[in-house]
């Protein structure tokens, strides 16, 4: 019985070795070194475009608080003048 548990964990061994070795084999051909490639590219140019859209949306941001700074400059000095007139 200890015999048969044993000969079952060096087969599941076994197997596992042999499969590691083949998806090593697989992972290191040609065709799947072509695939990476094309997926790294892919995410490259996704990259591209969320860093551009990042881009215009912090610069619209700049403007808007730029604006923003400017109309409370504004209203201060309307209501400084306005105080100075009473």
């Amino acid at each position: 019985m200890i015999f048969m548990k044993n000969w079952k964990h060096c087969v599941w061994f076994l197997g596992g070795v042999l499969f590691g070795t083949a998806g090593v084999k697989v992972l290191s051909s040609k065709d799947a070194k072509k695939c990476y490639t094309h997926t790294t590219a892919a995410v490259l140019r996704a990259k591209d475009c969320v860093m551009d859209t990042a881009n215009k949306v912090q610069e619209n941001c700049d403007d808007i608080l730029a604006e923003a700074k400017e109309i409370n400059s504004e209203r201060k000095a309307k209501e400084e003048a306005a105080v100075v007139g009473e």
